[in-house]
């Protein structure tokens, strides 16, 4: 159920055109005038923005590269959003940023954190579990806005990570709803070399399996060693060629080919996966349900378009000022409490409250499934129903998950 309070931050952010202040400040008691900001009462409420850098290839087809800043632009403008918001209860908010480069020792860098309670963490797997095992890290929430690893949700979960991006699971699941409810439901499936490709095509068999599709062929292609933009008509077709088939699904994280199988697969099928109709947290073209206003928001702070990691960022920060609102505190262990209590909820600008799962950690979140100048379908989709949420068809259930991290209240 959703509780009154939630319902009206959702229905405010949808009248009100995104502005987060009237919606924060909704049924707040003990406020005489609205608008009438109030002095802060503290010091800030540091929130820790720490970042692993990555190396990414050179992206094909003169596609724009991923930014340098990605996350932590969206962290910034959190942080605007909640300072905007908290100066009417007296609560401000300061983010510090430390981005490691790679090869250098992230573990270090968490320990060098002054006061490391709330820290929101854009690394890999590898390094969020690091993290989080830290002795350092016990009294500490730290959210994952970069590691869609399912295994962090599952046997590989932390009491004390929260997940902000969906799992590969979560967008898996998206995708083959959209195809079951379109009857598209056999799949030929393209998976590229790397470790995160592998990852990919095994959510998508799972999610097939759960949602009555099948995988009817697989084939791998790795582009090492020659320009997949000069041989894609011939290298598709053969790569491309199976038993009756409705889609061809590929598993590309890095972009290293999949845009390069439009129009060149062996029978004339929709793309879907990481390229063509791709499940994703975020994306240009989202602009329902006020989307349009944090859209413009951040185009203005970064340059550029909202990415999904840029969303993110933005709703960690955001979460966090939303927990001072509801704790009203900036006292990190106050915060971090209403941050986990099992009836916090928060606004996402995705049309409806969005919740902390109690078993994993994860974020219950909607997934738009997008065309790259539209959103064709938003999941769930209509007619997959739960017994808690529609949101609980999109991931590991908590019957699915094998994470024993968290205690075992259901919500």
């Amino acid at each position: 159920m959703v509780s009154s309070g939630a319902r009206r931050a959702w229905t405010c952010g949808r009248t009100l055109a995104g502005r987060l202040l009237p919606c924060a400040l909704m049924g707040l008691a003990g406020m005489s005038v609205a608008g009438a900001a109030t002095p802060p009462a503290g010091p800030p409420l540091t929130i820790h923005y720490l970042e692993r850098r990555v190396e990414r290839p050179v992206p094909l087809n003169n596609e724009d590269p991923i930014p340098d800043d990605e996350g932590a632009k969206g962290a910034e403008l959190g942080l605007k959003d909640s300072n905007a918001t908290g100066r009417f209860l007296g609560l401000a908010f300061a983010l510090d940023t430390k981005v490691v480069e790679p090869g250098d020792d992230i573990r270090q860098a968490f320990r060098a954190l002054p006061d490391p309670r709330l820290v929101v963490l854009n690394a890999p797997a590898a390094d969020v579990l690091a993290l989080a095992d830290l002795p350092e890290a016990k009294g500490s929430v730290l959210l994952n806005i970069g590691a869609p690893d399912t295994r962090l949700r599952d046997a590989d979960c932390r009491r004390n990570l929260l997940h902000v991006l969906p799992s590969r699971a979560m967008l898996a699941d998206a995708l083959i709803q959209f195809l079951a409810f379109k009857r598209w439901s056999r799949i030929l499936l393209v998976t590229g070399p790397a470790p995160g490709d592998a990852l990919y095509a095994e959510a998508l068999k799972r999610s097939a399996k759960k949602f009555g599709a099948r995988i009817v062929a697989e084939s791998r292609y790795d582009p090492q060693g020659g320009d997949v933009r000069d041989t894609a008509l011939r290298e598709f077709a053969l790569t491309t060629r199976g038993p009756e088939h409705d889609v061809v699904a590929v598993a590309d994280e890095a972009g290293a080919f999949g845009a390069s199988l439009n129009y060149n697969t062996a029978s004339p099928r929709p793309l879907v996966g990481t390229q063509g109709l791709a499940p994703a947290a975020w994306g240009r073209p989202v602009e329902a349900w006020a989307a349009v206003q944090l859209q413009g928001r951040f185009r203005k702070l970064a340059g550029r378009a909202m990415r999904p990691v840029d969303w993110a960022g933005w709703m960690a920060v955001h979460a966090v000022g939303e927990a001072a609102v509801k704790a009203r505190s900036t006292e990190a262990a106050a915060v971090r409490g209403a941050l986990t209590a099992p009836g916090f909820e928060v606004g996402g600008f995705k049309g409806r409250p969005l919740s902390f799962r109690t078993w994993d950690g994860q974020l219950r979140q909607p997934i738009f499934l997008l065309w790259p100048g539209a959103v064709t379908a938003t999941a769930p989709l209509e007619g997959y129903l739960h017994h808690r949420t529609e949101l609980d068809t999109l991931g590991l259930d908590e019957p699915e998950s094998a994470c024993r991290a968290f205690s075992g209240t259901s919500g």
